[in-house]
């Protein structure tokens, strides 16, 4: 699919999305954005924190922060425990479900099949009912220890990514981090068991 098919979204009006968000916070502002784009779209938004997202402070912001910003966004709270998100596999109310940023440490884990965290929980729940789930891949070894991980996530059925590229060769080689203003197309494209093209950008 190329990306000019995607100009207004209509696709994804009345969806049921899933934003699980995992700790790579320098993009957070950027996910709230684009939360922002798929409300407007008239999609509904089902927030899910890692343990990451609603434990940790940085120099980007603090998990109040983040809860008051997503619930001013989408109308909910965030689903924040493992008993919270599994019942995404039993009830199957989300169309489609994305990790968006997901760091390497979630794309690892998920790849292995470890379930620990509520995103990690609401991706495996949400995957046994084949239905797609979009990977918005952030992090620093992404090039280096976690390539393998990511080839995993690539052949793996119902698994979907946002475009992505090295967002900083010369000082960092080995960081990835997918192209946020594709989340939304990417969305549409796996609504439809497709990924979106190209691919590396």
């Amino acid at each position: 699919m190329e990306y000019g098919e995607y100009a207004e979204y209509a696709e994804l009006k009345g969806k049921k999305i899933g934003i699980a968000m995992s700790g790579s916070f320098c993009m957070f502002d950027k996910v709230f954005s684009q939360m922002e784009h798929l409300a407007e779209a008239g999609a509904e938004i089902y927030p899910f924190f890692s343990d990451a997202a609603q434990q940790i402070s940085s120099r980007f912001g603090t998990p109040e922060e983040y809860r008051k910003r997503v619930e001013e966004i989408t109308g909910r709270a965030p689903v924040m425990s493992i008993e919270g998100a599994e019942p995404v596999g039993p009830k199957g109310y989300l169309d489609v479900l994305a990790i968006v940023p997901c760091t390497g440490n979630t794309a690892a884990k998920l790849a292995n099949g470890i379930t620990d965290s509520p995103v990690l929980m609401a991706s495996k729940a949400h995957l046994r009912n084949n239905k797609p789930l979009v990977i918005f891949i952030s992090t620093n070894d992404g090039l280096g220890m976690n390539l393998k991980n990511i080839g995993l996530l690539l052949n793996t059925k119902n698994i979907y990514f946002v475009p992505f590229g090295q967002d900083d060769w010369k000082k960092k080689p080995n960081s990835l981090v997918a192209h946020a203003d594709m989340l939304l197309p990417a969305l549409e494209a796996a609504l439809e068991h497709k990924q979106i093209q190209p691919l590396l950008v």
